[in-house]
């Protein structure tokens, strides 16, 4: 005699019920584990018949640059997440103010070597060090920004020749366009996963984002105007940078005000 799935589900939901677990089953005949907390302060998480503690997760936090709940990393390692976002905040920042033509300064080449050596060099290390402390997201993210300033700088250096290779100025000015717009797919999708993140960690790549429409509708718009939006969003991108930078370090041992996150609506939570 056969059952059918509806018979299955509801022999093991039984089964399941009389032995205590907190295990429900799909149409499918497939486990699926409820989360369900307990303990004085709800600090012990059930998920299915596992036991864990909130304190072996770590949760959302833009400070870590870690976008969701996931396990505590295996080994000990200072945070890199705060230098990355330091070098990402003052390159990002120094930028956006010529790009704001801030007291008539037009002229990127100064910062050049902020591009190579901090917001390029420093920050990719901070990437590679995201890889050692297991954090996914950080090292995609801060190694791949600090690729971005070297190789904004050298589309800026002389002695690369790569302006000099385009006999038409307007074609170069299309390629450096081309380069921004890849750049703000690669965003959004870092955008992305950030949904289930805090407020603060979510509107940095936000504002990253929009800074890279902009700065892109400038090139292959020719639009100097929205050369200047996105500078301007540029300058409100590197302040949230530096914020979140500053949560990664600030304890109550170091300062009086330590950063409390506030978390994106349906953001998963952990103690």
């Amino acid at each position: 005699m056969t059952s059918n799935i509806n018979d299955i589900d509801l022999e093991k939901q039984t089964a399941d019920q009389h032995s205590g677990s907190s295990n429900t089953y799909n149409r499918n005949g497939h486990r699926i584990a409820r989360v369900t907390t307990s303990g004085d302060d709800d600090e012990i998480l059930h998920i299915g018949d596992t036991k864990v503690y909130k304190h072996e997760f770590v949760a959302a936090f833009g400070g870590t640059l870690n976008p969701g709940l996931s396990e505590a990393p295996s080994r000990k390692f200072a945070n890199p997440s705060p230098l990355g976002l330091c070098a990402f905040a003052l390159t990002t920042f120094v930028l956006s103010l010529v790009n704001i033509h801030a007291r008539g300064v037009s002229n990127p080449s100064g910062v050049i070597g902020l591009a190579y050596f901090y917001g390029g060099f420093i920050q990719l290390l901070a990437g590679m060090w995201e890889v050692v402390v297991e954090n996914s997201f950080g090292a995609t993210a801060l190694s791949s920004y600090g690729g971005f300033w070297l190789a904004w700088a050298a589309l800026e250096t002389k002695a690369f020749g790569i302006a000099e290779a385009y006999d038409d100025p307007a074609d170069f000015n299309n390629v450096v366009g081309f380069f921004l717009l890849g750049w703000f797919f690669f965003t959004f999708i870092m955008l992305m996963l950030t949904l289930k993140s805090t407020i603060a960690f979510f509107g940095l790549f936000l504002f990253l984002d929009i800074t890279f429409l902009f700065l892109t509708i400038s090139h292959l718009g020719h639009s100097p105007v929205c050369g200047k939006i996105g500078g301007y969003f540029g300058l409100i991108t590197a302040v949230i940078a530096w914020y979140n930078a500053y949560a990664g370090i600030a304890n109550k041992e170091n300062s009086y005000f330590v950063v409390k996150p506030i978390y994106m609506p349906g953001a998963v939570l952990a103690k």
